[in-house]
């Protein structure tokens, strides 16, 4: 099997684990949608969830991607077996010692933590104290999503995929269960929705614990983790790459902050709508950066530039070709989609207008976000964490200047449309870096991609918005009419995107059909 057809079929499974995690995250969230609205208590829940969820892009995701895999790829591929092995052990050590301990700490400093993050709260004795309260209950989360991440890290080294990208399922289905459970024995939902929360970090952790073990990998703890070679290499890459990914978040961050201020629900409006945004980013943008990232590191490791740099345009290309559509689909059916969903119990029709104008907002820059993550793993494949820190640093101001000027006119739309502005300019960043360092990175073939992605995609749009008018989407309930019209529309759209791109002569989709062909020829 060819590079190019280990890195699609690697994304492809990451994809499909990915959207079932996805759609079950949706499912919990209609469930928190039911019992919490878009009212104050939501966004207590949501800015509560913040900071162990910021830490958790950081620790987790960020660290494992800049540098644990790159390094275990390189120990894997040198020292063999027992060397990964003995590098998990001191990282996993680490881990326990080192993200407990904020853990802990963070429980303690939770009312200082929510005071910076919330400020309009301390307006609001009661929601300010409710805020804390969740905090503190939600900080372990912190810790076991950590050694998740390092599990699923570790699973992606030996090729195995799938199995660690449907944890993050298991984790939503825990959380479904237990505040469904729970909601009535607390008398307070956002209680039982914050409990949900840990126990779904504790349920994705122990999931994964067979696999490693079938792996060869052991998780007993080093007494002295601290002196290996392999914690060193990567303290030394994820020094930038925290920053980076902090950088990121701190976006995130600022929004909450000047939320905050903003008229009761803008908090959970943005909430709601990022989640939706992070649909096409996590099954394409997530789930390619994790897979092509091995393969690129080994080319580095091997010193294979021209690889590597054929694997990346091959990337970036698929999805492009991917998200497009997927972007297109959310700003053309955005309404349809939020009122399917979330429109019941206590989410009312104004929440979904405001949820549907973040959205609007926040999907026009869906195709740089997915571009980035490709582009952010390329620096990382070659042990270089400095220059994604450059770019963050930049997008992390256009984002701040562009927030305090949009949010005057479009309130939490500013926002939204602030974020996404800054995600196009690290995405130019990133991608003027990485021209410069690798000196040649088939833009051309790159582009030539997106452009007829992107007018098929537009077109697409176009049909899809016009299918859907009508007063279905104002009426409260009617689920199950909305979802059987709503999918009706999304694959009569998806035929037309296949038709336009065959038209077109798009080289990716016979990527794709060719990839699913060899499937379904397998299983027969």
């Amino acid at each position: 099997m060819s590079a190019k057809h280990k890195i699609a079929r690697a994304a492809g499974l990451m994809s499909i684990a990915t959207l079932i995690s996805r759609i079950l995250g949706f499912v919990r969230d209609m469930v928190l949608a039911f019992y919490m609205g878009a009212t104050g208590l939501s966004d207590a829940f949501y800015v509560s969830f913040r900071i162990p969820n910021l830490l958790r892009e950081i620790f987790a995701e960020g660290t494992m991607s800049s540098a644990f895999i790159p390094v275990l790829s390189e120990y894997q591929w040198k020292e063999g077996d027992q060397g990964a092995r003995e590098m998990v052990r001191a990282v996993f050590t680490f881990i326990l010692v080192v993200v407990g301990g904020i853990s802990l700490l963070g429980i303690f400093l939770a009312p200082f933590i929510v005071s910076a993050i919330a400020p309009g709260f301390l307006a609001y004795p009661e929601k300010f104290r409710l805020t804390v309260l969740l905090t503190r209950i939600m900080f372990p989360f912190l810790l076991f999503i950590s050694l998740g991440a390092l599990s699923m890290g570790a699973l992606n080294v030996k090729n195995i995929f799938f199995l660690p990208a449907l944890s993050s399922a298991v984790l939503n289905l825990a959380m479904i269960i237990t505040v469904v459970s729970l909601a009535t024995a607390f008398g307070n939902p956002v209680i039982a929705a914050a409990v949900g929360i840990t126990v779904g970090g504790i349920v994705q952790f122990l999931y994964q614990m067979p696999a490693l073990k079938g792996a060869g990998y052991s998780l007993k703890p080093v007494a002295r983790f601290w002196r290996h070679p392999g914690l060193r290499k990567m303290a030394l890459l994820v020094l930038p790459a925290t920053l980076a990914m902090s950088v990121s978040q701190v976006n995130i961050v600022v929004s909450n902050i000047l939320a905050s201020f903003l008229p009761p629900g803008s908090i959970t409006y943005l909430f709601y709508a990022m989640r939706l945004m992070h649909f096409p980013i996590g099954v394409f943008g997530v789930a390619m950066g994790i897979a092509v990232l091995p393969a690129l590191s080994e080319h580095a490791v091997k010193g294979d530039m021209n690889s590597l740099r054929d694997d990346f345009s091959f990337a970036m290309r698929v999805l492009f070709f991917l998200s497009l559509p997927a972007m297109a689909g959310l700003i053309a059916l955005r309404v349809p989609i939020i009122s399917t969903l979330f429109f019941r119990g206590r989410f009312t029709y104004r929440a979904v207008q405001g949820t549907a104008g973040a959205l609007f907002f926040y999907s026009l820059g869906i195709w740089a976000m997915v571009g980035s993550r490709v582009l952010t793993a390329t620096f990382y494949s070659m042990k270089d964490t400095k220059r994604p820190v450059k770019s963050a640093v930049l997008a992390l101001g256009s984002n701040l200047a562009l927030s305090v000027i949009l949010m005057r006119p479009l309130k939490h739309e500013g926002l939204a449309l602030a974020n996404a502005l800054a995600a196009i300019i690290n995405f130019g960043t990133l991608s003027y870096m990485l021209r410069r360092k690798l000196v040649r990175m088939d833009a051309r073939r790159i582009l030539r991609s997106f452009m007829k992605s992107a007018f098929a995609a537009a077109a697409m749009g176009v049909v899809a918005a016009s299918i859907f008018h009508g007063m279905l989407w104002q009426e409260r309930g009617h689920t199950a009419l909305k979802a059987f019209w709503l999918a009706g529309g999304i694959s009569f759209s998806l035929g037309v995107y296949g038709l336009l791109s065959y038209l077109l002569k798009n080289e990716e989709l016979d990527v794709i059909t060719g990839l699913l062909r060899r499937r379904f020829l397998a299983k027969k």
